[in-house]
């Protein structure tokens, strides 16, 4: 299998609703490194994955969506708990449907809170 891994970050608000979020229950802000790979099972006729300039601007049009902004106010997701793997599952189908003309197998999004937390979603296409 190869795949290709492009990098962007967001900023968001958020507030989560639970009694296990203590204190994130409260209106926060969350900064996340974005990590998207993309992988098929061989390579194109052009010997690669999908082109990485592509892939780069597809996952900056899917996080400039989602970035500066107080989650809880999207009316696509409403009522959602935006967790960090809830989040990562938001990115990947958006991503997914901004290259669904690439002959992918599948596409994992990473969403990196901090140095030592992240969630992973991994679909196939």
């Amino acid at each position: 299998m190869f795949s290709v891994t492009v990098r962007d970050h967001m900023m968001i608000a958020h507030s989560l609703r639970g009694d296990v979020f203590g204190p994130a229950q409260r209106l926060h802000g969350a900064t996340y490194v974005v990590d998207a790979t993309f992988r098929r099972t061989a390579l194109d006729a052009d010997g690669i994955v999908i082109d990485i300039g592509r892939a780069t601007e597809a996952l900056s049009a899917v996080v400039g969506e989602l970035s500066y902004r107080n989650l809880d106010d999207d009316p696509e997701l409403a009522g959602t708990n935006t967790t960090t793997e809830v989040l990562a599952k938001v990115v990947a189908d958006r991503l997914a449907d901004r290259v669904r003309d690439v002959e992918l197998d599948g596409l994992v999004v990473t969403l990196r809170e901090s140095h030592v937390a992240w969630a992973t979603y991994e679909r196939p296409l």
